[in-house]
């Protein structure tokens, strides 16, 4: 049943075309969907130092990821207190010290709380310690980070991603470097960047080069528990990774088996994160839905630190 209340077959068919295209659907996903869900905005390496950040993009809302003081890595609404301004507009950078509104010098700590506001010890009933930065809840999960925007009523990160436990350990994902990353924009419905992702039927036409390297037919899905799906596709002989050339591009990852070494891993964690595990490298591609036809993409190639 859909968000309408209209039974869909029962058989293996794709969406009606109102899920791609309608803007009162897109609303009601980013409600029901992505307001409620734990949504991947990057590597926590991302935040090397306290004081550097990222600004995510999470559904309506923008968010300044921020490592602390303390180590610890918080993810705050990026609105002043005071009348709402934008307090960040870089996608990425360093907070010297704080986080300074650009209106009115507003000044908070990387801990959210208010340290600064100018002229306001003037005014009798002003309390600094009632106006902190508004937060949203962050976990780290093999070293990434995901943030939900509602804190009430769901399950934390782990029991979430309950399928995935242990499945990744030969990887090591949380050790792993980005050498690459890039940014673009798709003209195109969130739901069929999934659907793409989650089947090779089109790559003989589209994909040649992809499948001179692995047999479309050749793999199988091997989970699809809760919001993970997924599964293996076998490289061919002569082929060592999923590369250009056929060759691996990075040092092998030293812990996976002689079967691991054969296959490329694809998993999709509903509803903002893709994983392509190779036997030389990880990469990891985020999707966040701009509007019922545009999509921001992020894509990163994760190598062995020895590599990257």
């Amino acid at each position: 049943m859909d968000f309408e209340g209209h039974v869909l077959s029962d058989r293996a068919t794709t969406l009606p075309g109102r899920y791609y295209t309608s803007p009162d659907v897109f609303a009601r996903e980013s409600e029901r969907l992505f307001a409620r869900r734990w949504l991947c905005v990057g590597r926590a390496a991302d935040l090397a130092r306290p004081g550097d950040y990222v600004v995510a993009a999470v559904g309506p809302e923008s968010l300044i990821v921020v490592r602390g003081k303390d180590g610890r890595a918080r993810a705050f609404y990026n609105v002043c207190r005071h009348r709402g301004t934008r307090l960040c507009t870089e996608d990425r950078g360093h907070f010297a010290g704080g986080v300074t509104c650009p209106y009115h010098s507003w000044t908070y700590g990387l801990d959210g709380a208010l340290v600064g506001a100018p002229h306001m010890a003037e005014v009798d009933w002003f309390d600094k310690t009632e106006f902190p930065l508004h937060a949203a809840p962050l976990e780290e999960w093999e070293g990434f980070l995901f943030v939900r925007l509602e804190g009430q009523g769901a399950p934390a990160l782990d029991e979430a991603l309950r399928p995935l436990r242990g499945r990744f350990a030969p990887w090591r994902l949380a050790e792993l470097s980005t050498a690459r990353r890039i940014d673009y924009d798709v003209r195109a419905n969130w739901k069929l960047l999934f659907q793409n992702f989650s089947e090779c039927y089109h790559c003989p036409p589209v994909h040649p080069a992809l499948a001179r390297l692995t047999h479309y037919r050749s793999g199988a899905n091997d989970l699809r528990d809760g919001g993970v799906l997924g599964g293996y596709m076998t490289i061919n002989d002569g082929s060592a990774s999923m590369t250009v050339s056929g060759r691996v591009c990075g040092a092998p990852l030293p812990d996976l088996s002689p079967e691991d070494r054969r296959r490329v891993y694809y998993y999709s964690v509903f509803p903002s994160l893709f994983l392509t595990l190779q036997p030389d490298f990880v990469m990891a591609t985020r999707i966040s839905p701009v509007a019922v036809d545009r999509t921001r993409v992020t894509a990163e190639w994760l190598f062995a630190p020895e590599t990257a």
